[in-house]
């Protein structure tokens, strides 16, 4: 814990402000303690620590995740990505060699048809048959066949033995967590933990982990407080979290996702806009999904049903969302890319530099980082 509770401290900014060229990857590096990554769950997901950043003034406030409602007043508009991680891990052999194979299910292109990562990569050529294995090892009748090879070095598969495999899922996969986390295989708990309580759409094979700190009570707190909820979906898709390995943040290009936002989300925040309430989104997955929204139609959000590759790093400006949480992301990734962005808009280098101060502080604090670790409230 903060060795002084709720305590302010101005963040000092590493040297000037300096106007690059290019935006590079490199400049989003920072070292982290191994042993700062969270392994598991906060006890409650409420008791996770929360470290709100005020932007404009350059300070930070050390507090705890049920303080979140305290930041927020009627008339606010709470936007939550409401995304359902399927059991999107597998695990198969060749029934001709026994080789093993780990599947990772991305996108389902149609009924049984889906793009996966596979390991190893090398020995799943086109034309491979994979049988899948049951939760004890088990062949089961379910095969998947290699049909495609694209660029990225993801495979197509095409699956057989069942009608749809997405309804074979629950029984077959695994929680398809990081591999920061170090397990073997899924822990008693992680369907729980590794999912929001309010998500819904299935279709998420990573979680939208600012989601997971919340609680059907301290919901209920933030109603009680006038803050209108609604939500958005993204599913996303592992290539959200993958670091980019451009020299040049320009030249990388995002994984599309799918995305809907509704009329009712739309509405809120058209209300929340004509009244000058905030919207604040949950998660750079919600930030995205209601960025893209507005992107054709500057200070305006419209419903829209469809994909997204909208890649938001400084100097981004932003349209609809006033405030952001968010967890604490990879070194180099486009998660942070964008958290920088936000925390300065329309600057290339005082984001950056803000948000990797507060990250100084909460390695220095012990903050727990990445999926299962604390919050950033970025005001």
């Amino acid at each position: 814990m903060p060795s002084a509770p709720f305590r302010n401290r101005k963040l000092s900014l590493f040297g000037p402000i300096r106007y690059l060229a290019a935006v590079r990857t490199a400049d989003f590096h920072f070292e982290l303690p191994p042993e700062l990554i969270a392994q598991q769950p906060a006890p409650r997901r409420d008791q996770s620590r929360l470290l709100v950043l005020h932007r404009h003034q350059s300070r930070i406030e050390h507090r705890i995740f049920q303080d979140f409602p305290d930041f927020f007043g009627p008339g606010d508009v709470l936007v939550l990505n409401n995304s359902r991680v399927i059991p999107a891990r597998l695990h198969g052999t060749n029934p001709k060699t026994g080789g093993k194979f780990e599947l990772l299910l991305l996108e389902e292109n149609r009924v049984n048809d889906w793009w996966a990562m596979l390991r190893p990569g090398k020995r799943a050529k086109v034309g491979t048959r994979i049988h899948l294995l049951d939760k004890t090892g088990g062949v089961t009748k379910f095969l998947a066949q290699v049909t495609d090879l694209n660029d990225a070095g993801h495979r197509r598969l095409k699956f057989s033995g069942t009608p749809n495999l997405f309804d074979q899922l629950e029984t077959l996969g695994e929680m398809p967590l990081p591999p920061y986390i170090e397990r073997q295989g899924e822990q008693a708990g992680d369907r729980e933990r590794y999912q929001t309580v309010y998500a819904a759409a299935a279709g998420s094979v990573a979680a939208p982990t600012a989601g997971l700190h919340f609680t059907p009570e301290l919901l209920a707190r933030i109603r009680a407080r006038d803050v209108k909820i609604c939500f958005v979906t993204l599913h996303v898709g592992a290539g959200t979290f993958l670091p980019v390995k451009a020299e040049k943040v320009a030249d990388h290009r995002m994984h599309a996702e799918r995305i809907e936002v509704g009329d009712a989300t739309v509405a809120a925040i058209h209300d929340a806009r004509k009244s000058g309430r905030r919207v604040i989104a949950v998660g750079t997955t919600a930030t995205r999904a209601l960025e893209t929204a507005a992107w054709k139609n500057p200070e305006r959000i419209n419903v829209y049903r469809g994909k997204t590759d909208i890649f938001i790093y400084p100097p981004a400006t932003f349209q609809i969302v006033d405030a952001l949480l968010t967890n604490f992301h990879l070194p180099q990734s486009t998660l942070l890319m964008l958290v920088s962005a936000f925390a300065a808009p329309g600057e290339k280098v005082r984001g950056r530099e803000l948000v990797l101060a507060a990250y100084a502080e909460a390695i220095r604090e012990r903050y727990r980082f990445y999926s299962y670790g604390d919050a950033m409230l970025i005001l």
